[in-house]
């Protein structure tokens, strides 16, 4: 079916979204919108705005935007078509004819369709009768209640090559080989793929089955343990997620989505109470699964067995990931006890523990640090430059050049960190006192003695920059650790550039020259009289007043880079009205906390309200 980007621009326009929307969900106006508390995630305040004009809505709590098109798939379940089609009744438009190719090969799915469909239901009966007494023990001593066996559809498939054709005879046998439940020789015979097997049916986002699964019982030399259909007109295994026709509404109602490593794990959730989770199947996470998932929630749960498989196949899932990295768009990772799948956790411990698990994922970034960490020991100059070498190149992956160099930046940190420890200070070296900036420095010109004294001059009663300088003057070694905010900041502030300049210099000093006397050296910078911030003043302990300098850096450098964002987003409104929009929403976000923590920053260093103008600079 050809349905145009100017078909649903015709369609937007003749179906007023709020009138859509408050069928479902009570609409309060807003001047010229409307407002409402979230029908994607639980509020209390009202953060989901309509706006007819253009034609889209957007939570300002978890991010739900889009059009009526999408309002009908996310909220009423609906599929692409379906909604199209009852859209364009009410707007009194004619839904695009079909492409003839298109429109077999849906005649033909849905053909195969009724076939799955029958067979799934004869698998459930095998399972109830004298046949499936077996299987059915089997799933009994695993723990799974009926009313699990029945939500999820369990049938059973029996011993015999020909028992298929035999249930479903007005199917000709073609049918059952295009769906992946028969297979054909190389002579011509066909016999059943799944027999002896407890069978599970795989459904799309609709819920129509698809595929299955099948388990076979007990053990057999040569047997595969677990089997899924092939690749058939109706399954494509890298596109498909099993039970993401449960998972979806239950994430919206969750704000969660659980991935884990097979069917029978996300069964056992099920059974415990975790309706969110997904599985691939029986293959590494593609990159249309995580489209998917990231569809659902902006950060996915993989969870995964504590086991050496089981940290593989969350690294090749990351692998798959960090190319497609977005703003807040990543993935958290669980690791379960090693030994333990989720049905034996929650056996030997109960729900309780896996919920608390899946409240604190580690972050990818977390994950990848400590997976390379311990991927082999790291007991020589070489080993540890194979690990800084592994790290970079999974951060050359990213294809978001931001996202990059923030991974970039803080895996070195952690690098560095790891790999040059600190040492001992040398002999007369007294960093983070007034007189180690004179005592161990030798070579920097006086150009930059100049502009770092002008830059110092009034200390933090000018501005909340010049304290931040003088803090980097007193504790030289803390420069090339902020030395990528420092030169984001000398490219948006021209009058900060020089300092900032004079600053580097002096780092580059600080291994080039050694300790001279404090009487050898004139003309340094003197520190500020007023030193009211703790990294000024020389009672602070070293380490206290470099976090309170790193989180004074950090302030300085972040409100400008947004409001610079602000004025690129703002400039593109006519170019890209709705995506500024919603951009400008979340950056404005992010203005007020940073001009929060402004605030208590200053309140928590001044005295009084006088010595807070920094804050406003």
């Amino acid at each position: 079916m050809a349905i145009t980007p100017q078909w649903k621009d015709e369609l937007r326009a003749r179906i007023t979204l709020s009138s859509v929307i408050m069928r479902t969900t009570k609409l309060t106006r807003a001047g010229r919108e409307w407002k409402a508390c979230c029908p994607f995630h639980d509020e209390k305040s009202p953060s989901f705005y309509v706006n007819d004009q253009k034609s889209f809505y957007h939570c300002f709590g978890c991010g739900a935007h889009g059009d009526v098109i999408s309002w009908m798939t996310e909220q009423r379940g609906l599929s692409f078509i379906d909604a199209c089609k009852e859209l364009a009744s009410e707007a009194g438009m004619e839904v695009p004819a079909p492409d003839p190719v298109a429109a077999k090969r849906a005649e033909k799915r849905a053909e195969l369709v009724d076939v799955t469909t029958e067979a799934q239901e004869w698998f459930v009966q095998n399972l109830r009768e004298e046949v499936g007494r077996e299987a059915l023990d089997y799933l009994k001593k695993r723990g799974l209640k009926p009313e699990t066996l029945r939500e999820f559809g369990f049938g059973y498939a029996p011993e015999s090559k020909q028992a298929l054709p035999n249930a479903l005879p007005r199917f000709e046998d073609q049918m059952l080989v295009e769906t992946g439940m028969r297979i054909r020789t190389d002579d011509g015979t066909t016999y059943d793929r799944f027999r002896g097997r407890v069978m599970l049916p795989i459904q799309d986002a609709r819920g129509r089955v698809i595929a299955f699964g099948g388990r076979i019982l007990g053990k057999r030399e040569g047997v595969a343990k677990y089997l899924n259909s092939p690749d058939t007109p109706l399954f494509d295994k890298g596109r498909n997620l099993y039970n993401i026709h449960r998972a979806a509404p239950a994430s919206r109602q969750s704000g969660r989505v659980i991935v884990v490593e097979g069917y029978m794990d996300v069964v056992a959730l099920a059974q415990a109470g975790f309706e969110d989770a997904v599985a691939p199947m029986g293959t590494a996470l593609t990159e249309m699964q995580l489209e998917m998932l990231w569809r659902m929630v902006e950060v996915p749960v993989l969870c995964f067995d504590g086991d050496a498989a089981g940290q593989k196949a969350a690294m090749r899932a990351i692998s798959r990931a960090l190319p497609m990295l977005a703003p807040m768009r990543s993935l958290g990772i669980v690791t379960l006890p090693s030994g333990l799948d989720p049905d034996d956790l929650i056996k030997e411990k109960g729900g309780g523990a896996m919920e608390k698990l899946l409240a604190q994922p580690a972050s990818l970034l977390d994950f990848l640090w400590d997976a390379e960490r311990h991927a082999q020991p790291l007991s020589s100059p070489e080993s540890k430059a194979g690990l800084k070498a592994r790290l970079m190149a999974h951060v050359d992956t990213i294809e978001d050049r931001d996202i990059q160099a923030l991974y970039r930046r803080e895996l070195l940190d952690r690098f560095s960190a790891f790999a040059f420890p600190p040492r001992e200070p040398r002999q007369r070296q007294q960093k983070g006192t007034w007189q180690s900036f004179k005592a161990t420095q030798k070579g920097l010109s006086p150009e930059a003695r100049s502009t770092l004294q002008r830059a110092m001059g009034g200390g933090q009663r000018a501005s909340l920059q010049s304290a931040v300088i003088a803090g980097l003057v007193r504790f030289p070694e803390e420069i090339e650790r902020h030395s990528e905010a420092l030169t984001r900041l000398a490219r948006l502030d021209p009058e900060a550039a020089p300092a900032i300049e004079s600053l580097i210099e002096l780092s580059e000093t600080l291994d080039s020259q050694a300790p001279s006397a404090i009487s050898d050296r004139q003309g340094y910078p003197a520190p500020p009289e007023d030193q009211r911030f703790a990294f000024l003043r020389e009672g602070t302990p070293p380490g206290e007043a470099r976090e309170e300098l790193a989180e004074a850096v950090s302030l300085l450098a972040q409100k400008p880079a947004l409001e610079a964002a602000m004025a690129a987003t703002i400039a593109r409104f006519d170019e890209d009205p709705e995506g500024s929009f919603a951009e400008q929403a979340r950056l404005r976000e992010q203005l007020t906390t940073v001009e929060e923590r402004l605030k208590a920053f200053g309140r928590k260093k001044a005295g009084s309200p006088a010595e807070q103008d920094w804050a406003s600079d």
